[in-house]
């Protein structure tokens, strides 16, 4: 089974959020900031995103005999059971400050991964506790192409139509071709008493998520699993969303936001994470 995902780099050192389809880098020191600006220009539809102006966007990669690591965004053997993906130094690495997965790039760089973190309460039934981390096998070094995003305050709830960018290599459109660019599109908060309407998501949607989209115009789509839903904080970008599951209608259903594990719910987790 293959499944094209990607990441985003964290606030902690050597360390990405990780979820069955991609991730974010976590800083030690300073975060949320690109020297290559966004164009966050309320559009309509998905766009190319300006070159690494997402620079905690990450994404992973796996080496297979059969399709090597070119068309291999990521393998995960085991279905929906992803804490058993096939991960080693030599079969398993994240590709960092890249804009096109298809050509070289200046200032990008392969990882190796050492670690999986799954949270052991993942539960793929009910699609809860969506969330892991990734450990880098060595230091990144951060540069204008490679930094971290910062990580909201815990327990932090975004208000309805608050202003978000969901960014990602996934599909273009329903069924149609995977992006070799990374992709950005405006997608404002949809708050919990909404997106648990009967009309919309109702009770599969819990108070550890979150939901952003739902026009029927703009999502995210199949690809775009585990990427980041971007939410500016002052002068800082940050990570308030890891992207998790969407409508099997179609990726730009009406009523049937994008919704992702809100990371919010999850910061005591991380900070045990990395005190261990």
């Amino acid at each position: 089974m293959l499944i094209s995902v990607s990441v985003s780099l964290l606030p902690l050192p050597n360390f990405l959020f990780h979820h069955p389809h991609a991730c974010c880098l976590l800083p030690a020191h300073g975060c949320g900031k690109s020297a290559y600006p966004p164009n966050i220009s309320r559009v309509v539809g998905g766009e190319d995103a300006r070159p690494h102006s997402w620079p905690w966007q990450v994404n992973p990669q796996c080496f297979s005999p059969t399709c090597g690591a070119s068309k291999c965004h990521v393998c995960f053997l085991g279905g929906e059971k992803w804490p058993s993906v096939v991960l080693s130094s030599r079969t398993y690495r994240v590709l960092l400050g890249k804009q096109n997965l298809e050509v070289e790039e200046a200032g990008s760089v392969a990882v190796a991964v050492e670690k999986l973190i799954v949270h052991e309460k993942w539960n793929s039934f009910l699609v809860i506790n969506d969330i892991a981390l990734l450990k880098l096998a060595e230091h990144v070094q951060f540069s204008d192409t490679i930094q971290a995003s910062c990580l909201p305050a815990a327990d932090a709830v975004l208000a309805q139509d608050y202003p978000c960018y969901i960014t990602g290599w996934g599909r273009l459109w329903t069924n149609g071709p995977i992006s070799d660019n990374l992709q950005q599109a405006l997608l404002p908060v949809v708050d919990h008493q909404t997106c648990t309407k009967w009309d919309w998501w109702g009770s599969m949607v819990k108070t550890t998520m979150v939901c952003a989209g739902g026009d029927g115009v703009v999502s995210g789509c199949n690809g775009d699993s585990g990427g980041p839903l971007n939410c500016q904080g002052g002068s800082n970008w940050e990570v308030h969303g890891i992207v998790s599951f969407g409508s099997g209608l179609g990726c730009n259903t009406a009523k049937k936001p994008t919704v992702f594990t809100r990371v919010s719910a999850y910061i005591d987790w991380i900070q045990q994470i990395q005190s261990n």
